[in-house]
């Protein structure tokens, strides 16, 4: 990711300003092995990748449910092998939301990439500034409500901003806390 990063504290969250990395729709027949190691023969709706952060995003058909996004268990070694460009560094699968469940998200994701060491992230700030841009158009809002379905998982708010970034806004636990110099 490029460009400017803020964040600040506001009561009981942090709100993370990024800038908004909009995806480029791409052929999924050119990535069928990545898609095959990621989500198997679940449907696809729609395949995007962002260059500036090397994740391919996968959006599942509106027939899967959120049950299938958590069951999702592709293997790291299958990824890993899935792309011989080097290209990819994450695959980041979402699923449209249910308007009928509570407290109604807008869409569900999950984030792979074990390129970087890490089998799954948690709960990833910077895959929801692809997220917001792809689900911003698709829904037409500018105020989304997202969760990541890890088996940690965290629920963010998202405001699309006129200036190309976006606010992304969670809470936060801090887990280590220290002092470094360089």
């Amino acid at each position: 990711m490029s460009g400017e990063l803020y964040v600040r504290q506001h009561e009981d969250s942090i709100i993370m300003d990024f800038p908004l990395n909009k995806p480029q729709p791409q052929d999924p027949h050119e990535n069928m092995d990545i898609l095959k190691a990621a989500v198997g023969d679940l449907p696809i709706e729609d395949v995007c990748y962002s260059p500036a952060m090397r994740i391919l995003m996968v959006r599942l058909a509106d027939t899967c449910d959120r049950s299938e996004l958590i069951t999702l268990s592709p293997v790291a070694e299958a990824l890993l092998k899935s792309d011989s460009t080097g290209k990819t560094k994450g695959v980041l699968v979402t699923i449209k939301g249910t308007s009928n469940a509570q407290p109604g998200y807008d869409f569900y994701s999950r984030l792979f990439a074990p390129w970087f060491g890490i089998f799954e992230d948690p709960v990833c700030g910077s895959a929801h500034t692809l997220l917001a841009a792809y689900w911003s158009e698709k829904l037409n809002k500018k105020k989304l409500l997202a969760y990541q379905c890890s088996s940690r998982g965290g629920e963010l708010e998202l405001e699309v901003r006129d200036d190309g970034r976006v606010n992304i806004i969670g809470r936060a636990q801090i887990i280590l806390q220290g002092t470094l110099k360089v």
